[in-house]
């Protein structure tokens, strides 16, 4: 599971009837198919890895 920060509000839908709302600013771990969505709309970075331990 990639940690991504999100950098505008996003709307992840993984089915029709679930809608997860992430705001800019949150950093968390998230599904592949949600971190890849989220960067492909360009509402998301990935955070590497150092970076994540050395926030938390």
């Amino acid at each position: 599971m990639p940690q991504v920060r999100f950098v505008a509000d996003f709307d992840w839908k993984p089915s029709r009837q679930i809608t997860v709302a992430y705001r800019s600013g949150d950093e968390l771990l998230v599904t592949t198919a949600c971190a890849n969505a989220a960067m492909a709309a360009k509402k998301a970075v990935k955070v590497s890895k150092k970076k994540a331990q050395a926030n938390g």
